[in-house]
């Protein structure tokens, strides 16, 4: 590695004038020559160079002749001041780019490489200078630099501009001794170093250089003492040093501007676009370094992306493609993950296809090759491979089986994919293995030959860190490089995670679980085994005697037998729920047992109501996970649980539980009948217990929950798909005596909303290739003038097909309109060649509703209004669907496919599906590569062809364009460089190069070859059947090879094309037998490709698509209006609107714009006329008897009935969801009994009228909605349901979140129609009015939290947030801890204090309790937010110290929390529970208890209490401890800890005064 200032220096003369050299070099161009000795930068000489400058400015500027010699002097001392300026300043930006020692251990570590210990970095704007030649004796590698190398006068200079004054200088009478050289001379010199005969040694070099000194001298001193040589005489120089002196008089004026301006050059980087653009432009454009990489890899771009090319975030996947080995093993894992279809029909020994299992494994292996070694995309293997995935009998070649479909190769891929993510893991857990340098058979021999899925290998990795958890951490304590140097300095132990069983495994405890007998993981070999292969070693002594032998004799520590027995009993639950092979046998029960179950919250009581989408869920009971699998409903189970309305459970049949806790203790039990064994049995059936409960089923719920939404999610993709599929796999709109498949000229038509007063009637005409020919736009199409305006332009433009859109069912008038303008016209005797039989068609509308107001649209018809680029979009979906949703990018998932259930499916997983058949279709069809080139609306489909993608793509066009925009063959490809080999084997069978038929000689006449057309490049055959085809058509045509053996390849594809013939003489070649001659001579599987061949010689890309679909009535009617068939069921009662009256119905109008009709009959029961009954503009309500359709008639209606009596029966029948079959109606029957006694309390409760602006009869739930739209910290004052000497406080504390305050009434009135005298909260607070409980109370508390809210260390967002941003915070600075704030949403009025302690901890949550007069930190009130948090330091702190944060037992503070809890009993998932309670409003200071027995929240409770055992696990069945909320205003009793010392950062005396308030002195 070479120095930057000796590559400065080695620089090539091109570079001299580069400012930067330059300036680096000329401090060694003037003055004398310095030995090593005497450089010096020392700033002692500063002051003196300052003083002798002021002396200069004081004496003035103008030398006399007198000072002349003084002069010299004091230009040879500016010269060395200078330089030595210089060279302080280089010196001291060398120093900034020496690489520290970290840096050089750092590359060292990484390269492998040994380094100096002085290396300097390249700075930027350096990268164009030249690297010295290797091998030059001119401009030798220099490793390392210094201020000597800088002195040294050998090295060669460049002339810098400031030195044209040296030649005047010397002539006037320089110092002869003077040995400064010109560096011109010596860049000279340096130039003619090199002899012949090799290089010279030092010696030699350095007497050349003395004589041409020598010789230099002798030449200037000629030039001096005659002038005139120069061409100017001696007096004419001196006058010129009068009047211009000599150039050097300023020379202290411009070493600040020298060497700013060298400071300037040295320091300007350069200018690179991602110093110019936003990144979210850059990333937009695809032009970050990951699109560079993407672009240049010669891989296809879809298998490069972690994600889908459509999605904007889309991430680039760091995947290591498989190898040959891998093929068997992955054939294997996959084809049993492959499709139930398949296991049906192949595995089974009564399947279809039994017999073709091996046939099947072989298909699956070729396709993985493809996919994933030679990494060949799905339409290349489906098109051109499709041999090699079928079965292909040489006796029966005419019945081929297709043994993979093209939804099957997607689905292996997709599979293809977990299972190369699967060896990734294996390989990282190998690693993990191989680094903690140990030795265990059972994970060899039985745990790492069963990892057969992600969470398998999840579960060992975790299994080995448990089970080695010491050798782990000896070993992987390492500094990273960006971690800050650690200090020898000692500190205090961070807070650290230390599970009990962590604090068993250490103690004796862990011997007494040894003498149960057997090794846990024997027992799952029993268990996984049919029979036992492990046996119990007998005790002797009883479980308890025998535990008594391992109690402390130290009676002051000594605990129980019972409690060290239970300890043992932990330790032996803990290492067999984490065994990965039982976990998986305990997932392999849950996918074919689980039940799911679902109830209601009390908020989703009330709220779902028979009407509501959920209620079809909202009872459900043990309903079979598998039965889940292809529907929304578990989709919508989990979207209703984020809203708080139900809550999931989800279990085993108790059968099977049963049976799996059998299996185990057989696995586990001694075979003994003695009663000590009787014993020991029983301890170990508690082990199983505590096993599954603890660890193995909430494992098991766990994965079940995700297990049912992938797979629900990845059906419902599938069916948007499909949808997709179905809309843009079809042909263009082809109008009578048209070509399939060509396109046509369509007249795109719209009328807007309809509204004749304000809105007019686009028109746009597109010619065949897309292009706008014509626009204009009508009032009507009802005036004379207007009408034959559009049948001029009808006459002229002569469309195939008219295609309609519109925005209300006003559009039906305008087809009509339309129509009935064609037929008169023919009718009225006009020539049909004038107007043509046009059919006039409705068009799906939902693209081009997005393409009016896009950013596209304006970019290409900016001159059309909204509404004709609406007509732009319709008349495009007639010629080519395909091109209309590709063209939408990202913004085709805002398309709704299926209205039920796709805004449940996340959107990179929808925008996948869509894409893979956006790429099927576009490669079925094929891209014309010229045509994209020129046209950009039609380059949108570019993107979607076989292994390209929006990068490649990108860069494919702007190569053509480059080259003049046009493709002669598609061997240009490869010889221009335009695609890489494996991109060009992918894409060149889908980008078709339309020419002429008749090709062009290969060769000029000069014998070049040249660039010529093929035929073959116009068809889906791939260029390495080209031979194939040309063999093919050689024997149809009945030629030899010499008739064509002067032609072009391919000439003889062009005649068979031509060949009217053709398609009669390819048919009568037998491919059969050709197909198996080919497989028997090279085992080549050629029997579709050949199929192929033929189709595409007789229609070059022939349309294989089936013909347009029409939008149907239903669909059409959903365009226009927004109503479906569920919206218009029949029996549903609607608002009418009268419009006309009639003797015998009514005209009515429906919201939507539809037009109905009552009869007589149904308008009334009294028999009356309907004039007598109705008045136009009258709005009645009408139940829907029928709905008429017809299409070709463009009418739409209703019939409905007013009577009464069909009204008043309701359709609650009607829009009722129907409930699961799986309902527990005991519970549905309960909750329905006690609404309806709610209900009837409401109705029998008095209203209380109390006059306060603030006051209104609302129920909890009304209030919150009343509240949404208000401002934080607004109040409602309500009725309380605790009795009439209540009220309720409700006031919003955030959005959707919202306070209940209970308010007791002193002296209350019992009719409720005043307020009491007094108002008491929480039994200490009081006030005299309502005002001022709202003003002193509410308004003081949302004065608190906003001033929390508004501090730096509160974030937004829900707790996972924050701890998010904790996590990243920690990663980021590791030596660092950080803590933050965050609204508690289930708890309203307090906040969550988050604490992560470094990165190896996890987060702490403390409640902090919002009062009117402080904050609480459990019992530690503060006044503000500063004393808040010095209060949480000085807690945190002390508990460090005192070990009550990750000492012993690492517990969690008494009151507070960790993350991922064991889910309650029953299994019911956390944390989605109401936030009011039932039926009452809730107490905001309730909270712990004060009664002596009761110990402070923040103190150690005593052994056993509050559910927790000694050694710190919960025990089954306790309550969780109370203290969440801090008593209000009540002192804690003393609790025994000690004064810690104040944290820093914390005033002693605040320090001093918070510990007072939690730890009083004394005990």
């Amino acid at each position: 590695m070479s120095s930057p200032v000796r590559e400065l220096e080695h620089a090539p003369r091109d570079d001299e004038d580069d400012p930067m050299q330059a300036s680096g070099q000329e401090e060694e161009e003037e003055g004398d020559a310095v030995a090593p000795g005497e450089a010096s930068d020392d700033s002692s000489e500063e002051p003196e160079e300052d003083e002798e400058e002021e002396r200069r400015i004081r004496e003035g500027f103008i030398v006399d002749e007198d000072e002349e010699e003084e002069q010299e002097d004091s230009e040879e001392e500016r010269r060395r001041r200078r330089k030595r300026r210089k060279r302080h300043h280089r010196s001291r930006d060398e120093d900034e780019d020496v690489l520290d020692e970290e840096d050089l251990e750092l590359l060292e570590e990484n390269t492998g490489a040994a380094f100096p210990r002085r290396i300097t970095r390249i700075r930027p704007g350096r990268e164009t200078e030249s690297p010295p030649a290797a091998s030059s004796s001119k401009a030798r590698a220099v490793i390392e630099s210094s201020d000597e190398d800088l002195d040294n006068d050998d090295f060669p200079r460049v002339q810098d501009i400031h030195n044209i004054w040296d030649d005047e200088r010397a002539a006037a009478g320089r110092d002869d001794d003077d040995v400064d050289m010109d560096d011109m001379d010596n860049f000279i010199e340096y130039e003619d170093e090199e002899e012949p005969g090799g290089a010279m040694d030092e010696n030699e070099r350095e007497e050349r250089r003395r004589e041409r000194r020598r010789l230099e001298k002798a030449r200037r001193r000629a030039f001096g003492s005659h002038p005139e040589l120069a061409g100017i005489d001696k007096s004419a120089w001196e006058e010129i040093h009068e009047v211009f002196g000599d150039g050097h008089d300023y020379d202290w004026a411009l070493v600040d501007d020298e060497e700013a301006a060298f400071v300037e050059d040295q320091s300007k980087p350069e200018m690179k676009y991602q110093d110019v653009f936003e990144p979210s432009e850059i990333r937009e454009r695809l032009l970050t370094e990951d699109d560079d990489l993407i672009r240049a890899k010669d891989i296809p771009e879809r298998m490069q992306l972690a994600t889908s090319s459509l999605s904007p975030s889309a991430t680039l996947s760091l995947h290591k493609p498989l190898t040959e080995n891998d093929l068997d093993d992955a054939a294997s894992w996959v084809i049993t993950r492959l499709s139930s279809r398949k296991e049906r029909d192949f595995f089974r020994g009564d399947g279809q296809y039994h017999h073709l299992l091996p046939d099947l494994v072989q298909a699956i292996t070729c396709a993985l090759r493809y996919l994933f070694v030679l990494e060949f995309e799905v339409p290349y293997i489906w098109t051109h491979k499709r041999d090699y995935i079928s079965f292909f009998d040489p006796k029966n070649p005419r019945a081929p089986v297709e043994l993979l479909s093209l939804d099957d190769l997607w689905r292996l891929y997709a599979v293809g994919q977990k299972y190369r993510s699967l060896l990734e893991r294996r390989a990282a857990l190998d690693g993990l293995y191989s680094r903690l340098a140990v030795s265990d058979d059972y994970f060899e021999n039985e745990v790492r030959k069963r990892v057969e899925t992600a969470e398998m290998a999840a579960d060992a990795t975790e299994w080995l860190g448990m089970k080695f958890h010491e050798e782990k951490k000896n070993k992987f304590n390492v500094q990273f490089h960006d971690d800050e140097e650690q200090t020898e300095v000692r500190k205090h132990k961070m807070p650290s995670r230390v599970s009990a069983y962590e604090l068993a495994k250490k103690t004796i405890v862990s011997k007494l679980a040894e003498g149960f007998g057997i090794k846990p993981h024997e027992v799952v070999l029993n268990f996984i085994s049919d029979h036992n292969t492990h046996f119990v070693e007998e005790q002797e002594l009883n479980p308890l005697a025998y535990a008594e032998q391992f109690v402390d004799p130290d009676a002051a520590r000594a605990q129980p037998a019972e409690e060290l027995l239970a300890r043992a009993r932990m330790i032996l639950a803990t290492e067999l729920g984490k065994d990965p092979l039982l976990r998986q046998e305990m997932r392999n029960t849950f996918k074919s047992n689980a039940l799911v179950s679902v109830l209601p919250t009390e908020r989703g009581i009330s709220k779902i109501d028979e009407q509501h989408p959920y209620f079809n869920f909202k009872y459900l009971l043990n309903k079979n996970a598998g039965d889940m699998l292809q529907s929304s409903q578990f989709l919508n189970i989990l979207a209703a649980e984020t809203e708080h309305l139900v809550t999931v459970s989800i279990t085993l049949r108790p059968e099977a539980k049963a049976n799996f806790e059998r299996k185990l203790n057989d696995a586990f039990a001694s075979d003994s009948f003695s009663d000590t064994a009787r014993a020991w049995n029983e301890e170990r059936s508690r082990i199983v217990q505590e096993t599954l409960e603890q660890h193995l089923i909430p494992i098991g719920i766990k994965w079940t929950r995700e297990w049912i939404r992938e797979e629900a999610e990845d059906y419902l993709a599938k069916q948007c798909a499909q949808s997709l599929r179905e809309r843009i796999d079809v042909a263009p709109y082809a109008a009578p005596g048209m070509k399939r498949g060509d396109t046509p000229t369509v007249m795109a038509m719209s009328w807007g909303k309809g509204d004749p007063h304000k809105d007019s009637i686009a028109i746009v005409f597109l010619d065949e290739a897309g292009r706008l020919r014509e626009h204009t736009k009508l009032d009507n199409l009802v005036d004379t003038e207007n009408q034959d305006e559009f049948l001029d332009m009808i006459k002229r433009r002569r469309p195939d097909v008219i295609a309609i859109g519109g925005f209300s069912i006003a559009t039906t008038k305008l087809s009509r309109r339309i129509k009935e303008l064609l037929d008169s016209v023919k009718n009225a005797g006009e020539r049909s060649d004038d107007v043509p039989n046009i059919p006039v068609i409705y068009v799906h509308d939902e693209v081009a509703r997005i393409y009016q107001h896009s950013q596209r649209a304006e970019e290409e018809f900016s001159a059309l209004t909204s509404l004709g680029k609406y007509c732009i979009g319709l008349a495009r979906y007639a010629q080519s669907p395909l091109n209309e949703y590709a063209a939408l990018g990202s913004d085709i998932a805002a398309i709704t496919f299926e209205e039920e259930y796709q805004q449940l499916i996340p959107k990179d997983k929808l925008l996948t599906a869509l894409e893979r058949v956006l790429v099927d279709v576009v490669n079925k069809v094929g891209v014309d590569i010229n045509r994209a080139v020129t046209d950009s609306y039609y380059q949108h489909l570019l993107r979607f062809v076989c292994g390209l993608g929006p990068r490649k793509a990108q860069v494919l066009v702007k190569k053509i364009a480059s080259m003049g925009g046009n493709l002669v063959n598609r061997d240009q490809f490869i010889k221009n460089g335009l695609l890489t080999t494996k991109i060009f084997l992918n894409a060149a069978g889908f980008l078709r190069i339309i020419q002429d038929s008749e090709p062009k000689p290969a060769k000029n006449r000069h014998g070049e070859e040249i660039d010529v057309p093929d035929p073959l490049d116009n068809t889906r055959i791939h260029p390495e059947d080209y031979e194939l085809a040309r063999k093919m058509a050689t024997d149809a045509l009945e030629l030899d090879e010499e008739d064509i053996h002067d032609e072009h390849p391919s000439h003889v594809v062009s005649l068979i094309m031509q060949d009217e013939d053709n398609e009669k003489k390819l048919d009568d070649l037998n491919l059969d037998d050709f197909a198996v001659n080919m497989y028997e001579a090279n085992n080549d599987k050629k029997r579709h490709t050949l199929n192929v061949i033929r189709a595409e010689l007789v229609d070059p890309f022939g349309e294989r698509r089936p013909d347009f679909i029409l939008p149907s009535d239903w669909e059409v009617l959903t365009m226009l209006t927004g109503e479906t068939r569920r919206t218009l069921r029949v029996g549903l009662i609607v608002s009418v609107q009268a419009i006309r009256v009639k003797e015998n119905l009514v005209i009515v109008r429906l919201d939507s714009g539809i037009e109905g009709m009552i009869h007589k009959r149904y308008l009334t029961d009294a028999g009356l006329s309907p004039t007598q009954v109705v008045k136009s503009g009258q709005t009645l309500a009408g139940v829907i008897i029928d709905v008429k359709l017809d299409l070709a008639a463009d009418q739409f209606s209703v019939e409905l009935s007013s009577r009464e009596d069909d009204v008043s029966a309701g359709d609650s029948q009607f829009r009722r969801v129907k409930h699961d079959e799986a309902w527990n109606h005991a519970q549905h029957e309960r909750d329905m009994e006690m609404q309806a006694r709610k209900k009837r309390a409401e109705v029998d409760r008095t209203r209380r009228v109390i006059k306060h602006p603030n006051f209104h009869n609302f129920n909890s739930q009304q209030a919150e909605q009343y509240l949404e739209k208000q401002q934080r910290g607004d109040v409602v004052i309500r009725p309380s349901s605790k009795g009439s000497n209540h009220l309720a406080v409700t006031w919003k504390v955030d959005d959707k979140l919202y306070q209940h305050i209970d308010v007791v009434e002193i002296n209350a009135d019992p009719t409720g129609q005043t307020a009491g005298s007094k108002f008491v909260v929480d039994g200490t607070h009081q006030f005299s009015d309502l005002d001022e409980l709202i003003v002193n109370h509410v308004q003081a508390m949302a004065r608190k939290v906003e001033e929390l809210m508004m501090h730096e260390k509160f974030k937004p967002g829900t707790e996972d947030d924050l701890h998010l941003f904790l996590r990243n915070f920690v990663a980021a600075n590791p030596s660092k801890s950080a803590y933050g704030f965050t609204l508690n949403r289930k708890r309203p009025g307090h906040f969550n204090l988050c604490y992560l302690a470094n990165k190896n901890s996890t987060v702490q949550t403390w409640p902090v309790r919002v009062t009117p007069e402080a904050y609480y930190l459990f019992d530690t009130p503060a006044a503000g937010v500063p004393e808040l948090c010095d209060a949480f330091k000085v807690r945190q702190k002390s508990m460090s110290l005192g070990g009550g944060l990750g000492g012993a037992g690492g517990k969690t503070p008494y009151g507070a929390r960790t993350p991922g809890r064991t889910p309650a009993p029953g299994h019911v998932t956390p944390g989605h529970m109401s936030v009011r309670q039932p039926g009452r409003t809730p107490n905001p200071y309730g909270g712990a208890s004060t009664h002596p027995s009761v110990p402070v929240p923040g103190a150690y409770p005593p052994p056993g209490y509050g559910g927790m055992s000694q050694y710190g696990a919960p025990q089954y069945g306790a309550p969780p401890p109370a203290g969440f909320q801090t008593p209000g205003y009540q002192q804690p009793g003393p609790s025994g800890y000690g004064q810690p010392p104040a944290p820093p950062g914390v005033h002693p005396s605040r320090a001093a005064m918070i510990q007072g308030n939690t730890w009083p002195n004394g005990f």
